[in-house]
């Protein structure tokens, strides 16, 4: 590097010091969130980055028309009454009163048609949700998309009317509107640079290379304004810099704090300045094989490595039990919760199954993402557990979105991730196991494992168009019992929703599902 490019380059990194030291400066009505995922988009409406951190940041400055309560049920949010008609195909929402945008526009009926018009004509990763994909009859070998909507009007301003092509695609259909960011008319073209939404906190700035949001309350907000001032939205990839950051006050509330590992949780704890708080939690930490390839093409090697594992001890010992084993994708609160097959630690059953499925020491890449030191101290128990009954198994950790592009391509043998949010509803099943959801037939393929099973198939088909509750339940309860067998993925735990915080934060309680949406509650000492 020449000397004007190394005074080019050191400029930069001062300047980009001096913002974030001037952003995160401490105020008495303004606190710092961290995530340990980078911000990649703003809108997440048209944008195919799907990812948590962008999804979190989206609860802050949006709404959408509907949301989950602590029972996973599907309840209004912008809509104050969802009423399903008589023909179980047409759902009327009705709109709350005295709700504005941030730009001060009052939210009407016709912003939600326009939303829907922006999702689908963007054609990104969350429009897929609202398709079958389906063989094209003129071509058997080329799929087609069969829209589930029908129709969607704004008979008057406080009423959207949408209807589906039958009767099983309602639940679908709320479940799909949970994260569809409600946003004004006309606005799609700036929603990434500066975004419009009819959440507690509007968009002050975006610095995209340092993945650093400010937020400040938004005064008319439809719930009541938020106690704090100013958000600042800070990423933090790295444990030992968000250790630093948190006791430093750099950082003053980190929520799903899960780069931290259990001793540093405890360890935080210690610290005079800062208290963490354990909460229940819902997604799933899970293992997940690629059943295409060697040596993971063999049901009885995925089984081998679930009955090698003894998570009640790494729970214990290890998550130091921030965490509760889990034996379904689904948590336990779910109405449609069933087990299916149960691994419980058994090495020498593991051992039988490695010796009859004449694996010959093939070398496994377990991949995971990188800077994450809670994933990586249970990667390599996880590793040392495997070979311990003879599968050669080498870690290997990647860069986050480098990982998802590469689980998406099918180049991986078995990884370790995390599911959030969309394992509390059973239509999850279909989209992570149905062979219709391969990631290289759609856009929003979830089936990464690439698992195909008529049988499956056909059953999670019926359950998802079934309208009678007990049957669909039975369904997925059979649904469950062919994954558990197959394992095309096998769950590890319900890791526990930790936050570390400022003893100047006050009133933090976040839900199962860990969504952001607790932070405009929260108070702050001034």
């Amino acid at each position: 590097m020449n000397f004007k490019r190394q005074v080019i380059f050191i400029s930069v990194l001062f300047f980009s010091f001096i913002f974030l030291t001037a952003c995160t400066k401490r105020s008495k009505d303004a606190i710092t969130v961290s995530t340990s995922e980078k911000i990649t988009a703003l809108d997440t409406l048209s944008s195919n980055d799907t990812s948590a951190a962008n999804d979190r940041v989206r609860t802050l400055i949006f709404n959408s028309l509907v949301k989950k309560n602590d029972k996973f049920e599907y309840v209004g949010d912008l809509a104050k009454d969802i009423k399903i008609g008589e023909d179980n195909l047409t759902v009327t929402f009705t709109l709350q009163e005295n709700v504005k945008f941030h730009n001060g526009k009052p939210f009407t009926s016709a912003d939600a048609k326009y939303t829907f018009d922006a999702l689908f004509n963007a054609n990104a990763a969350k429009a897929g949700s609202f398709f079958d994909t389906v063989p094209d009859e003129t071509a058997p070998d080329k799929k087609r998309k069969v829209a589930h909507l029908t129709d969607i009007s704004a008979p008057d301003d406080k009423t959207i009317v949408i209807k589906v092509s039958r009767p099983a695609l309602i639940n679908q259909l709320l479940s799909n509107l949970v994260t569809i960011p409600m946003i004004p008319e006309g606005t799609i073209a700036q929603q990434n640079n500066s975004p419009i939404g009819t959440g507690a906190f509007k968009f002050v700035t975006y610095d995209q290379v340092n993945s650093f949001v400010q937020l400040e309350a938004f005064p008319e907000y439809w719930e009541g304004a938020p106690n704090i001032q100013k958000l600042n939205i800070k990423t933090v990839t790295d444990a030992n810099a968000l250790q630093a950051e948190l006791q430093s006050g750099g950082v003053d509330l980190a929520p799903n704090a899960n780069n931290l590992s259990p001793d540093s949780l405890n360890a935080l704890a210690q610290h005079p300045n800062l208290k963490v708080d354990k909460f229940e939690g819902s997604n799933i930490d899970y293992i997940g094989f690629n059943v295409e390839v060697t040596p993971f093409n063999n049901v009885k090697i995925r089984q081998a490595a679930a009955y090698a594992i003894d998570r009640e001890k790494i729970i214990k010992d290890l998550l130091l039990d921030q965490a509760k084993i889990s034996h379904s994708i689904l948590p336990e609160s779910a109405w449609a919760y069933s087990v299916g097959t149960k691994y419980e630690y058994n090495p020498e059953k593991a051992k039988a199954l490695i010796k009859e499925s004449g694996y010959n020491g093939e070398v496994i890449e377990f991949k995971y993402a990188s800077n994450n030191s809670a994933v990586n101290q249970y990667s390599q128990v996880i590793q040392d557990s495997l070979k311990s009954i003879g599968l050669n198994v080498k870690i290997s950790t990647v860069e986050p979105n480098t990982l998802r592009e590469q689980l998406k391509n099918g180049q991986f043998q078995m990884n370790t991730g995390r599911w959030i949010g969309g394992n509390q509803d059973p239509i999850f099943y279909n989209n992570l196991f149905a062979s219709s959801y391969f990631p290289n037939k759609r856009e929003d393929g979830r089936n990464r494992s690439r698992y195909a099973n008529a049988e499956f198939d056909k059953i999670i088909e019926e359950a998802i168009n079934t309208v009678d509750k007990v049957k669909s339940k039975e369904l997925y309860t059979r649904a469950q019992e062919i994954i558990s067998r197959d394992l095309p993925l096998f769950t590890l735990w319900y890791p526990s929703n930790m936050i570390v915080s400022s003893k100047r934060v006050g009133n933090v309680k976040i839900n199962a599902s860990g969504d952001w949406d607790f932070v405009k509650n929260v108070t702050v000492e001034k």
